[in-house]
């Protein structure tokens, strides 16, 4: 999918009253429920974390009391100007408009968290490239959870690829510490949710998956 493309189907699903139904639907208020059991499983908040990604803001109200300090990127205009309007009474959220795959910052997070975001990207080599990028700016020790749709779900909906091989790159840099499938009677509603940890010591060997 192209840069164009992808921009153009995201403007036409945020146009909508509840995009994705990220309020209304069960599913994926259960998507929500198990991220942010892994972030409780994690000792339950973050002095800095970063949102990848937050459509309409549903998660990020979940997120934002859990965090000292919050940073909320999204390609699109549209998606943070909407987010930000949910979450105006929390003072210490950055907002920030850029693609993950262009976003740089010296500031290392405890928690990152990314979810149905990574398959929009082109190409497996840019989702390798971008899960290099995040592996950086997380610090060490630190907790990345991740989630998104199988494999085949996404490459019929014309992406690259989905879950399982999002995850298979994240375990070259990442220790996976706990994994979920979730998923209803839908065809389209059945994804994966990863907990990972970056090891303390970088020279530590990390590619533990089950």
């Amino acid at each position: 999918m192209t840069l164009d493309a992808y921009h153009q189907l995201l403007e036409r699903e945020l146009a909508a009253d509840d995009p994705w139904s990220l309020d209304g639907s069960s599913f994926e208020q259960a998507r929500y429920a198990e991220m942010l059991r892994m972030l409780r499983c994690n000792g339950g908040g973050a002095l800095s974390a970063l949102e990848v990604g937050c459509a309409a803001g549903a998660f990020t109200e979940m997120l934002a009391p859990l965090c000292v300090r919050l940073t909320v990127l999204d390609v699109m205009p549209q998606a943070i100007e909407r987010a930000r309007l949910r979450a105006t009474k929390w003072s210490h959220i950055t907002w920030v408009t850029c693609g993950i795959q262009r976003f740089s910052t010296d500031e290392q997070f405890d928690l990152i968290v990314v979810a149905e975001v990574l398959y929009y990207l082109k190409d497996v080599a840019e989702m390798q490239a971008t899960i290099r990028n995040m592996v950086r700016m997380l610090a060490p020790g630190g907790t990345l959870i991740f989630g998104s749709a199988r494999d085949q779900i996404c490459q019929r909906w014309g992406h690259a690829a989905g879950a399982e091989t999002v995850i298979a790159l994240f375990n070259e840099s990442l220790s996976e510490v706990d994994r979920l499938n979730c998923h209803s009677g839908s065809a389209n509603e059945d994804c994966l949710i990863v907990r990972f940890r970056k090891p303390d010591d970088s020279s530590e060997q990390s590619n533990v998956g089950h």
